[in-house]
């Protein structure tokens, strides 16, 4: 059931949500600006369509506040359909809620896509959502032809979730209990984003 309590959701088209990275080949080289509306990123860091853009944070510092920003102001130069799909993992209700308050408050809510999972949820939820977040943006890029935005976090939630279930399956751990596969499981969401001829 929805977080948002909008009634049941019946889809139209089903999907596996376990698609393979895209050949890099196919990759176009990434150009065209994203507007965050954050001065420091816009001029400094500019984030361009097809390019993948790290946010890392001490524990404490305000990453939710910067996402959120990021989320809300994101925007594209053309007048093409553009679309946001944000996948949270591991949030405390509050955070989850400040995020669909915020998007609410200033009307951004119509385009984007929200996929929430809470830290009271299972681990094997969290280690599902950013895999429907990005079969969700590939459905909206590649069949409905919008330009899409993925914001996907936390990904060390989605690490610990791995570990955990992991340990639980009594696999060999690596480094700081981590599965060994742990970073080719990472590159395996990641490389499912990028700008596609």
């Amino acid at each position: 059931m929805p977080l948002m309590d909008s009634g049941e959701i019946k889809p139209d088209v089903r999907r596996d949500i376990n698609a393979k990275p895209i050949n890099p080949i196919a990759r176009e080289y990434p150009k065209n600006y994203i507007q965050t509306g954050i001065s420091s990123i816009d001029v400094l860091m500019t984030l361009i369509r097809g390019q993948k853009l790290p946010i890392f944070s001490g524990s404490g510092m305000n990453h939710n506040e910067l996402t959120e920003k990021i989320i809300r102001q994101a925007n594209v130069n053309d007048n093409g359909d553009f679309a946001v799909v944000f996948g949270l993992m591991g949030a405390e209700y509050e955070t989850a809620e400040f995020f669909k308050k915020s998007f609410e408050e200033n009307g951004v809510l119509s385009k984007v896509v929200m996929f929430q999972n809470l830290s009271s949820d299972s681990a094997i939820e969290r280690i599902l959502t950013p895999k429907i977040a990005l079969t969700c943006a590939e459905y909206l890029a590649f069949d409905l032809g919008m330009e899409v935005l993925v914001v996907l976090t936390d990904m060390t939630a989605y690490a610990e979730s791995l570990r955990e279930i992991s340990t639980l399956k009594g696999e060999i751990p690596s480094r700081k209990g981590y599965p060994g596969y742990l970073y080719s499981d990472l590159a395996s969401i990641y490389e499912r984003a990028g700008s596609f001829s």
